[in-house]
């Protein structure tokens, strides 16, 4: 029996209409355009302003969209996961409730949370269930409506996140292509940098926490980027040392998109050319589980059979990593 790779065979993705620019937010908070452009990247996020719907709306956008692009019978769809920090709410998973949506009723489905790493973690547990030989056709989604978790007034973290998803599907290959290796990893000293500190059960909501703001993403930003750029780039280095890759044989770079700045830092020590280097930062600000997606859809014309990609992220926890993965079909 030839061997089992998993393959991403179709991409998908959605946002929102809404655009906040930097010109809008300097009616919000005291900020500017080159403030925010000269140290992010950012230049415009998309909101999800329907208070109505939750990020299960988000997902279900972005899956449909694969759906409609590949023909594919949802029924096919053996398993929906979910990464996503902004689930619809805290009982009742998410993913569940988008793979009845989107007509998956043969798939079992779940939830995976790992901050902005949540993506990555995915494509590792969906190759795993691929690999093993039980299932054809995983659905992995990312989406987070950030907007719900972000406060408004606090300038250090509304210039950043933006809402938005993506979807890939995951399928067996025995061309060799597709997953090829990982190198994940995870430090609890990162709890006290970048959290939300009420609404769990350490510190259940209650009036007094409401008033405290407690319920909105805290992000010790110095301390974040610091690990960040040694994180991502360690990871991005490592994973290229143990597959004998040169920066001639990578053929892209797929980032996480939280800042600009920890992108060219992750590129440069990888020795990459920038126009190997996929942003799209400036146009959708850090979507969180959304980001790798997302750049995977707006660049798939780009991508040709055989490429080699690197992924790399960097999230809440402290969460990170890098993905090596061959590239499996040219988009028609």
């Amino acid at each position: 029996m030839n061997t089992i790779t998993a393959a991403i065979t179709a991409v998908g993705a959605y946002v929102p209409d809404f655009v906040l620019s930097n010109k809008v937010l300097e009616t919000l908070v005291d900020t500017n355009d080159e403030w925010i452009t000269s140290r992010t990247g950012i230049k415009e996020r998309r909101i999800l302003k329907d208070d109505t719907k939750g990020t299960s709306y988000l997902a279900i956008k972005a899956a449909e969209d694969l759906i409609a692009k590949t023909n594919i019978n949802p029924a096919e769809i053996d398993l929906v996961l979910l990464g996503t920090t902004t689930p619809d709410m805290p009982v009742a998973a998410t993913a569940v409730y988008v793979a009845s949506q989107i007509g998956a009723v043969n798939a079992f489905a779940y939830d995976l949370q790992a901050a902005c790493s949540s993506f990555l973690y995915g494509m590792s547990t969906a190759a795993a269930y691929i690999e093993s030989g039980r299932y054809k056709k995983v659905l992995l989604i990312g989406a987070d409506k950030m907007s719900s978790i972000i406060d408004y007034t606090d300038r250090a973290t509304c210039i950043i996140f933006g809402d938005g998803a993506g979807a890939v599907l995951f399928e067996p290959n025995y061309e060799g292509l597709g997953f090829q290796d990982q190198y994940l990893r995870s430090d609890g000293v990162g709890r006290e940098f970048l959290k939300i500190e009420a609404g769990g059960s350490l510190l259940p909501a209650s009036k007094e926490t409401v008033e405290n703001r407690q319920h909105y993403v805290f992000q010790d930003g110095k301390t974040v980027f610091k690990y960040a750029v040694s994180g991502m780039a360690d990871v991005s280095e490592k994973i290229m040392e143990r597959n004998n890759l040169t920066k001639d044989d990578v053929n892209w770079l797929v980032a996480h998109q939280a800042n600009k700045r920890i992108i060219d830092a992750t590129a440069h020590r990888m020795g990459l050319d920038e126009s190997k280097v996929l942003v799209n930062i400036q146009k959708y600000g850090n979507t969180t589980s959304g980001t790798l997606p997302l750049l995977l859809n707006d660049f798939e014309k780009q991508f040709k059979k055989g490429d080699n990609l690197i992924f790399a992220a960097f999230g809440g926890g402290f969460t990170w990593g890098s993905i090596y993965m061959k590239w499996a079909y040219d988009k028609q």
